[in-house]
């Protein structure tokens, strides 16, 4: 095995010893609010967002954006898992910024190696067979991270299968700082709109209407 299955599997083995009541978390989490964020190995979402195991939904991709799949999964954090609250959180200095789409297409064509990036972005340095297939794909990248969680949270937004009772925020994460900033544009794109709250029945006037004896009697 490699030193790094060794070094999971022990990591494993340390966490699983005392797994204690873990065992009896519930399905759905428990602060009800889903997280869509990057894969960025510099991001702990339950550091950055003080979350325990069973509180929150997670998804992650690569930008953290909000592509088909990521929407497949909010939805169905709120529709079956009773999430109330989604965040977007994107982050300072992402790879995302640094290749367009026929940037990376032609990465993949020339090699299927890894990549090296310098300070034009990222070149190729395998030696080949490529592949064609990645210009099937919309890789998703951006050149402005504020833009890019604005764009993000609109199109969950209006999404038509996301209601608009869920507000939807958008942060960027400092990777200098560990903080998390405010994206405001964001975040009002994704104000949530007041519920329509069905009338209750002592709400329901109905109108007076003449008794058949006092109908009977002013005539």
């Amino acid at each position: 095995m490699s030193n790094v299955l060794n070094e999971v599997l022990s990591a494993n083995a340390e966490y699983s010893s005392s797994f204690g009541s873990k065992k009896d978390l519930a399905l759905p989490p428990a602060r009800r609010f889903a997280i869509l964020t990057c894969m960025d190995a510099r991001l702990d979402p339950a550091k950055y967002a003080g979350l325990s195991e069973g509180d929150a939904h997670v998804i992650r991709n690569a930008g953290g954006r909000a592509s088909d799949d990521a929407i497949r999964s909010l939805v169905i954090s709120y529709k079956l898992l009773g999430t109330r609250e989604f965040f977007v959180i994107h982050h300072s200095n992402c790879g995302m910024e640094f290749f367009s789409n026929e940037g990376i297409r032609g990465l993949l064509a020339n090699s299927l190696e890894t990549a090296a990036l310098g300070d034009q972005g990222f070149y190729d340095v395998g030696k080949g067979p490529g592949s064609r297939e990645a210009e099937f794909i919309d890789w998703l990248p951006f050149k402005d991270s504020k833009q890019a969680v604005v764009d993000d949270v609109t199109r969950i937004r209006h999404h038509p299968l996301v209601p608009k009772t869920i507000p939807i925020y958008g942060y960027i994460y400092d990777v200098k700082t560990g903080r998390l900033v405010e994206v405001e544009e964001a975040t009002r794109a994704g104000r949530a709109e007041e519920p329509v709250r069905s009338p209750r029945a002592d709400d329901v006037r109905i109108p007076a209407q003449e008794s058949p004896a006092t109908a009977y009697a002013t005539q």
